[in-house]
């Protein structure tokens, strides 16, 4: 039995449910395939992690699919990310359902990349010794020290986040008007 199976078992790493294909990385990158994994590390991780937006969705009578996935963000075994999916009709939007990236770290999870929607690829190429993710076709994210940022230019968006936290909170108040 291999060190990393025995470490599985013991409970000190995620189970490693990784299609073949991760670990075969190639010029294009290699695909993070995300999956139901109920009962599993990576399962209860995902629904910790993403415990508000669970609890959100349950109050709107809804149970969310929760899809993970791993893959090795460099050459350190110990960079292993949980790649974690959330399906509801009010978790997802027009861009479909998105994504988060978590890094395990001192045996601390750290979101280091939030809320990106498309397939992702890790890619073969690195900088400061973590691999670069690729969303969708063209959308590369690179690690900036404590976590990815995106490569492709866009315009500020100055209080976007307030404005769609001001509409949520608008359109509950709509649906129930008790808690006015």
């Amino acid at each position: 039995m291999t060190f990393v199976r025995l470490m599985v078992l013991a409970g000190l790493l995620l189970p490693l449910h990784v299609h073949a294909a991760t670990r075969k990385a190639h010029h294009g990158g290699a695909p993070v395939i995300l999956t139901r994994q109920p009962g599993t590390a990576a399962d209860q991780a995902a629904r910790t992690l993403n415990r508000e937006d669970l609890q959100g969705a349950a109050r709107h009578g809804e149970t969310p699919l929760v899809l993970v996935g791993s893959a090795p963000l460099s050459d350190h075994r110990t960079d292993e990310a949980l790649f974690v999916q959330l399906q509801s009709a009010s978790l997802c939007g027009s861009a479909g359902c998105s994504t988060s990236v978590y890094l395990r770290r001192d045996h601390e999870w750290t979101k280091v990349l939030d809320s990106v929607s498309g397939p992702i690829r890790v890619m073969p190429q690195s900088n400061d010794g973590m691999h670069d993710l690729l969303v969708g076709r063209n959308d590369r994210w690179t690690w900036s020290g404590g976590g990815y940022r995106d490569t492709l230019a866009a315009p500020p968006l100055t209080g976007l986040k307030r404005s769609v936290e001001q509409h949520r909170a608008a359109v509950r108040r709509h649906q129930d008007p008790t808690t006015n």
